[in-house]
């Protein structure tokens, strides 16, 4: 081992806390919470080293450990975390702690079950984003879905077979397009180390058929325009805990894996392709965000919202070649990639805030559908509050964490092309009319019936859930240069490499 083993211990304390968690299972609940935000808590607080430990003049990996794992294969068990990776950890470890507060009191079928499946996808969450080994990494990508498919299928609503099938068959076929070209570059390295298939000297051809692979399991992810459809039908089913961590994480997962593999793999082919991206970006942006004003369902609105946000991470992820094939500016090349990354993370943040939101309401009404709801700040002041901050965020309004990264990525379209710019900034109109329409008839006006009536306002477990997440979307929305400084070295050595061509000659 190379590092002090905190990664090791973050992908495996949470794993191992939620067998224990299983061990005590339904006839011990009580400890059985207790000992699930215990391990979260222990979870988050081992990952503020990882922040203060690390190095923001370098873009080496950090934190590395090594050890034998598949011999016959040359695959290691090998961690380690850049700029790219670490906000996403803390992310992770975050967002899990909120999920097992919300479910404290709400989840009454078979809680401890629930709680291990959470604590468990945690750790291998954070493997996935810490992963230096590429069939380490595909390991933990596959692994994660289990706990995932059992969360939907188990805990979820009416449609939740469909919605679990749906989710599992696009996010497995697409990953095995991905073990494909894991396989045929572990074929030319010798060894599945990340580090080396960056380094292999592909031919055009061979970068095409790798983008389209890892294409296939990352637009799944993400998820892009086409294959976005299982999106709305999983987050309508699963319990409010799923939707969060879907949204909040899993999602995630594909703009990672652009920047982890596709672009430093094959620039080239992201070079030639990058018109495609940026074409699917723009409809994801543009079109669904159309889609999203139509919606009656309060969950169905949020998830397709993520699809809209999503695509900022995916436009500003490949504006990075038409910027500096246009300006030759590396600076304004990475401030792409810099607004793609924030955006993750505030979306994150503010994703899941909307999904416990939601799940506040369904818990005392039993209904989502916006319709049913009218006058809640009448009768819930606080969440009112919360609510509408959140929404706000989620408009990309200035003081809150979803205008920076929507900003910087507007700025790098605007290098790139004025059109552009033009385009993706109508999610600025279309974003901020399907959130306030959402809030204007739910939230304001009379009292719509006696549902709302018999609301009572957050208890001191909800509040300091949603609290503790508005803190987060305003300090980063006021003071962002925390994240942009640890991003920076990171994206600026990626911006380097992929204006080097790797073609022969």
């Amino acid at each position: 081992m190379q590092g002090p083993g905190l990664l090791s211990l973050l992908v495996w304390l949470p794993i191992a806390g939620g067998i224990l968690v299983l061990a005590l299972g339904e006839q011990r609940i009580g400890a059985a919470r207790w000992l699930a935000l215990a391990v979260s808590l222990a979870t988050m607080a081992a990952s503020v080293p990882l922040y203060t430990g690390f190095d923001t003049t370098t873009a080496s990996f950090q934190f590395v450990e090594r050890l034998p794992w598949i011999t016959a294969f040359k695959a290691e068990y090998a961690l380690g975390i850049d700029g790219i990776s670490l906000p996403l950890i803390l992310l992770t470890a975050f967002m899990t702690i909120p999920v097992i507060v919300a479910a404290w009191n709400v989840v009454r079928e078979r809680p401890a079950q629930y709680l291990a499946a959470f604590l468990i996808m945690e750790g291998l969450m954070i493997g996935v984003f810490s992963a230096l080994d590429s069939l380490l990494f595909y390991f933990f990508w596959e692994a994660m879905l289990i706990p995932m498919f059992l969360i939907i299928g188990i805990w979820g609503g009416p449609r939740r077979v469909y919605a679990t099938l749906k989710f599992f068959l696009y996010t497995f076929l697409g990953s095995v397009c991905m073990l494909i070209a894991l396989i045929y570059m572990y074929v030319q390295a010798g060894d599945y180390a990340i580090a080396s298939f960056q380094r292999l000297p592909l031919t055009l051809t061979e970068q095409i058929w790798i983008f389209f692979a890892f294409l296939l399991a990352f637009a799944v992810k993400v998820p892009m325009w086409p294959v976005h459809t299982w999106l709305p039908d999983a987050h309508v089913e699963a319990p409010t805990g799923g939707s969060v961590i879907l949204a909040a994480i899993m999602l995630k997962m594909g703009g990672y894996g652009f920047l982890r593999f596709s672009l430093p793999i094959a620039p080239d082919a992201s070079r030639e392709l990058d018109w495609l991206m940026i074409a699917l970006s723009l409809i994801a942006v543009v079109y669904i965000s159309l889609v999203a004003l139509a919606q009656q369902d309060m969950k169905k609105l949020i998830a397709y919202s993520s699809v809209a946000h999503m695509g900022f991470v995916t436009l500003g992820t490949f504006l990075a070649f038409d910027i500096a094939a246009g300006t030759g500016a590396l600076k304004g090349a990475a401030m792409g990639i810099d607004g793609a990354m924030v955006v993750m993370i505030s979306h994150g943040l503010v994703s899941g805030a909307l999904f416990l939101c939601v799940g506040v309401l369904y818990d005392h009404v039993h209904s989502r559908e916006i319709a049913a709801y009218g006058g809640v700040i009448n009768t819930m002041p606080k969440f009112a509050a919360l609510f509408v901050l959140f929404a706000l965020a989620n408009t990309g309004l200035p003081g809150t964490s979803g205008f920076v990264g929507e900003f910087l990525v507007i700025l790098a379209s605007f290098k790139a092309s004025f059109w552009y710019a033009f385009l993706v900034a109508t999610i600025l109109i279309t974003g901020a009319a399907y959130t306030l329409w959402l809030i204007k008839r739910v939230v304001y006006g009379p009292v719509a019936n006696q549902n709302v009536a018999a609301l009572t306002d957050l208890n001191v477990r909800e509040f300091i859930a949603l609290g503790s997440l508005a803190i987060l979307v305003l300090v980063l929305g006021v003071w962002p240069a925390p994240l942009l400084e640890v991003m920076q070295p990171t994206v600026r050595q990626l911006v380097e490499q992929l204006m080097i061509s790797k073609l022969p000659g």
